[in-house]
């Protein structure tokens, strides 16, 4: 009988990074465990109504993805993360998955770890971001998008990890976490930076990426770092189009197969 794998991220309304970004690890995993079936799911209910709506796409979410699982015959699952950090999205996915268990007897079902959670996935996001040379060459200013749960402090440990190892210049703040644009500009201006690359820490060049990280509007973030003298060179492409990344998911997904 057949093992099934769900690849399960936020997801996102836009299609070019979505195939650049998810759809490409995607794919990684379907190469790799070909003899399993691999569903995609989306964790976010407002971009699976958005893509249902606009475009006809019914993507799962991760319990309709087990459902549809459980409608196979398929007991043994592994449901991959494609979070950044361990926070509510992926403990939404922990949750759900106990759930199940606990209402449906037989199933074998393991959940592999977001992109930052060990020490080891720090280094390796960073030098495959070296690799990219992304890093160096100017002052970066990565856009995260944070949270109030407590694994925010993933973002303020990266930065003092880029310090560490002499990669130059790297900022990181994030939209709904602890350090905020306003806190790097400060940082910033205390080291007299006037030009800087804007890149998301995301996943996907979605919304935050597009609009509020890299578009005209008054409160975007280039347009604050403008206000503020500071040049923004912008970079628009998500962390899943960096082949370290891609590689690191699969790691984490191996681990909790061979575990």
């Amino acid at each position: 009988m057949k093992k099934g794998i769900i690849v399960a991220s936020f997801g996102t309304t836009y299609e070019v990074t979505r195939k650049l970004c998810i759809e490409s690890i995607e794919k990684m995993v379907e190469e790799k465990y070909e003899d399993y079936l691999v569903l995609r799911a989306f964790t976010s209910e407002i971009v699976r109504s958005i893509l249902k709506d606009r475009d006809g796409l019914n993507i799962y979410n991760p319990i309709g993805a087990l459902n549809r699982m459980k409608e196979l015959g398929i007991k043994e699952i592994f449901i991959q993360s494609l979070h950044i950090i361990p926070g509510y999205e992926y403990e939404k996915i922990v949750k759900q998955v106990e759930d199940f268990k606990k209402e449906n007897e037989g199933f074998i079902i393991s959940v592999g770890k977001p992109l930052l959670y060990e020490d080891y996935d720090f280094r390796k996001v960073i030098e495959g971001l070296e690799a990219e040379s992304i890093l160096g060459e100017k002052p970066v200013v990565f856009m995260g998008h944070g949270t109030e749960h407590g694994s925010d402090e993933a973002y303020i440990k990266l930065e003092k990890l880029f310090a560490d190892k002499g990669c130059g210049e790297v900022f990181i703040g994030t939209v709904e976490g602890a350090k905020t644009i306003g806190d790097i500009i400060a940082q910033l201006k205390g080291r007299n930076i006037k030009k800087v690359m804007l890149r998301p820490f995301m996943l996907v060049a979605g919304d935050h990426a597009i609009n509020d990280m890299a578009s005209e509007d008054e409160d975007s973030w280039r347009n604050k770092l403008l206000d503020n003298g500071i040049e923004a060179e912008i970079g628009l492409s998500g962390l899943g189009e960096i082949r370290a990344v891609r590689d690191l998911f699969l790691e984490h997904l191996e681990a909790v197969i061979n575990s």
